[in-house]
Formats: C-alpha cells, structure tokens, sequence
C-alpha cells in the first residue's frame, strides 16, 4: 500500500488532507506536535515533529512517497519566528530526501514572494525555494512555482 505522511494531519488543512487520502484507501502517517490527539484519529500513524532529532525525522519518512507539508508559523511568537519555520522545513525537506521520499507538496498561501515586507509571506516563499532544492534529485530539476503551490521532484 502506498504511504503518504502529512504533517499536522490533526489540525485544519493537514486534517483535510488526510481524510481525502484515507477515503481513496491510502495509508497515512503524520508528524505531529500533538501526539495526544492521535488516539482521536484512527488508521493514521504518528510520529513526533521534532525537528532537532534529524534521525528521527528520517525514520518517520522511510516508505513515504509522498510528503504534504502544511506546516508553517502563522504568527511569531517566542521561539516559533517566521525565520525559524524557514530553517524548519528546510530541514524536513532535507529528512524527505535523505530518506528517499518520491514527492513534496508544500501547501501553499496566497502570494508568497521575497521581496514581500511580511514576514509570514516572505519566509514561506524561502522555504519553498528551499524545498525544491533540497527535495529534487539535482539543482537542475529545480523550477520556479506559482501562487497555487505544488512543488513535484
């Protein structure tokens, strides 16, 4: 069966997500923050979203063809900075390759662009530069993506 993990699959997109995958008979997995809602999620297998244990993350994406990454920060605040969840997904991107997932969907937001004054746009579109760089086979296979957000490699 085929596996796709969707990052936050207990929280409103990745939830979508998931239940659409679960009804074509998919197999799902998710990294999470809260594990205490797995209980209230049958047929979906979780892990731990800790981005400071590389290993771990790596383990978790093993089997995985596809990755449907909804996280990102929406609001900054202490630790959890735009610049942050930056870093963040790029090192998730980094653990799907390095444990050979075939594809990356990264959900996106309305008009993310670099040269944008906020914070939540511009790093969001960082980290989807980075995604295609750090999820594709090689540089060349790097593409530009478009407001409705969905990066393939």
């Amino acid at each position: 069966m085929t596996v796709d993990l969707v990052t936050g699959a207990f929280s409103y997109s990745g939830r979508a997500i998931a239940e659409r995958l679960l009804a074509d008979g998919r197999s799902v997995r998710t990294l999470t923050g809260h594990l205490q809602r797995a209980s209230e999620h049958e047929g979906i297998e979780t892990y731990p979203l800790d981005f400071d244990d590389l290993p771990a993350l790596i383990t978790s994406l093993r089997g995985v063809d596809t990755l449907y990454n909804t996280y990102w920060v929406r609001f900054a605040r202490g630790r959890s900075t735009h610049d942050e969840a930056v870093t963040n997904s790029r090192t998730l991107f980094y653990a799907a390759r390095r444990a050979g997932v075939r594809r990356v969907v990264h959900v996106s937001i309305t008009n993310p662009s670099i040269e944008s004054p906020y914070p939540y746009f511009r790093g969001w579109r960082l980290s989807s530069a980075r995604s295609s760089r750090a999820s594709c086979r090689s540089p060349s296979s790097a593409r530009r993506f478009s407001s409705a957000e969905t990066a393939y490699c």
